[in-house]
């Protein structure tokens, strides 16, 4: 990677603890509600800047405290969603949304396909990047790897309250899920459910396609109501209950072996 190529992946993507020998590698596709200046905050009210719409608020603490306790990488998005969603492929209309629930983003109404494209080479292909070499990195050196994304929601949606806490996603692999999902019962204050309250129908699991799936890797996305994570204590606190789900879930898939371990 030339010199050029890494600062333009550093500028959109954050990596933590990229040696981290743990079976794990965390995403954060949402981590951060930052607009490059080049894009004039997309016309962009003050308070929708800071609102869901933009990130994932709480995402990137729960992120970065499973890297530490797995010793695992994580690499974390550092532009905004609504200037493109890490998340969707470029072909995707909500990969550069001109309205987000119910939040209008005036800087993407009519772009034009070069314009479009600009944010794809600047934004999405070196995310990519910069993930695809954390797997190479990590099977280069034979250490297996279950990928594992982190998002929260709100708890309204369209005026509907949303009474699911924790979201355990998947595509066509639920082999992660499933692991998780099993050991519900040690979480039983928490509402946890598949594929909510989103799911592979919703355009959701890209990453998990991409960078799971077409690598062969266990994957799961794990979806968090971020009224549950207003404080850096509620942070931590959520991150250890999703730690009661994930490492025997990784521990049951390295008893099964193979390439998904």
């Amino acid at each position: 990677m030339s010199l050029g190529d890494s600062n333009a992946c550093a500028k959109v993507a954050e990596i933590n603890n990229p040696e981290g020998s743990g079976v794990a590698l965390i995403l954060c596709e949402h981590a951060s509600n930052h607009i490059p200046e080049a894009y004039s905050g997309l016309g962009l009210l003050p308070a929708d800047r800071d609102s869901h719409a933009a990130w994932d608020p709480g995402a990137r603490a729960i992120a970065l405290h499973l890297s530490e306790a797995l010793n695992s990488p994580m690499v974390a998005g550092r532009v905004s969603r609504l200037v493109y969603d890490c998340n969707r492929p470029p072909e995707a209309v909500s990969a550069m949304p001109e309205k987000s629930e119910l939040v209008e983003v005036p800087g993407n109404r009519n772009l034009t396909d070069a314009e479009r494209q600009l944010r794809v080479d600047e934004i999405y292909r070196p995310f990519c990047h910069v993930v695809s070499d954390v797997i190479t990195s990590r099977k280069a050196a034979g250490i297996q790897t279950v990928l594992i994304t982190i998002h929260s929601f709100t708890p309204v949606y369209f005026g509907q309250q949303r009474a699911v806490e924790i979201g355990i996603l998947h595509d066509d692999d639920r082999t992660m899920a499933d692991a998780m999902l099993a050991n519900t019962h040690s979480l039983q204050h928490r509402r946890v459910e598949r594929n909510q309250p989103y799911g592979p129908q919703d355009g959701v699991t890209h990453s998990l396609q991409l960078h799971g799936l077409a690598n062969g890797l266990a994957n799961v996305m794990i979806e968090v109501r971020n009224d549950l994570l207003r404080t850096p204590e509620d942070e931590v606190k959520m991150a250890e209950e999703l730690l009661v789900m994930i490492k025997p879930a990784l521990a049951t898939l390295a008893q099964q072996g193979g390439d998904n371990a």
